[in-house]
């Protein structure tokens, strides 16, 4: 691997920033000064340092952001992803959403490279909550508690989700706990059940809560406990 991916995987900074450091003799490979930024390293043996500090490679990047409204839960569209709110420094590291949150839906998004833990938080057969918080447009009842206890009937894909949890705050306002994602199946339980959803914003993924200090738009890389966390699932 080149010193230069090594650096800006490792969050030092963007490529070009790397190349600087380099330029000005800032970083040590096995205390020798690097004189190029194509110098080839072995992330497992070599030792590397910037300002005389022990760089330690982060093979992934695990990240948790506060999604805001406008912004579509994918790496390409036509229009703003959420890879658009990201610094140049987590650019071009292959980084994509676990899975999606609407467009017009705020909240807990976790974002990595780590295409196995993706797959572990979103497969159902491992049972990770995911809840939400939603503002609706009609009372709710205890009669919508026991539809979601017994899963609800998806027209369009003729499925029945598994069994869910509602719990209420207020008339308008409730909790809603589920184990899958479906095509908007907040939105389209809460509609089987004669309510539309006004507000929805995720606020946990398993264990992992969102970071209420986040402002929309703002994201952090997870703590090692978090990110342990995360894979204990």
């Amino acid at each position: 691997m080149r010193i230069d991916k090594y650096l800006s995987n490792s969050g030092i900074g963007t490529r070009k920033e790397v190349k600087q450091y380099i330029k000005n003799g800032l970083i040590l490979l096995n205390d020798k000064v690097v004189l190029k930024s194509t110098q080839q390293v072995d992330e497992n043996k070599d030792k590397i340092k910037f300002k005389n500090q022990e760089i330690i490679y982060k093979k992934y990047i695990y990240l948790m952001m506060n999604k805001p409204q406008g912004y579509i839960s994918a790496t390409k569209d036509y229009n703003d992803t959420v890879l658009d709110l990201l610094d140049e420094k987590f650019q071009n590291k292959d980084i994509f959403p676990v899975g999606r949150l609407d467009k017009d839906t705020e909240g807990l998004l976790i974002l990595t490279n780590d295409g196995k833990l993706a797959h572990e938080l979103l497969s159902p057969k491992k049972k990770v909550d995911k809840k939400y918080y939603a503002k609706v447009d009609n009372i709710l009842s205890e009669e919508d508690i026991d539809k979601f206890k017994d899963g609800i009937y998806l027209e369009k894909e003729q499925y029945l989700t598994m069994p869910a949890k509602l719990e209420i705050i207020s008339n308008y306002e409730c909790y809603v706990y589920i184990k899958e994602g479906k095509y908007h199946q907040v939105k389209r339980m809460l509609k089987s059940c004669g309510k539309e959803v006004l507000y929805l914003k995720r606020i946990s993924m398993g264990n992992i809560n969102l970071d209420e200090t986040l402002d929309l738009g703002q994201y952090r890389e997870l703590t090692e406990k978090e990110i342990e966390i995360l894979k204990n699932n």
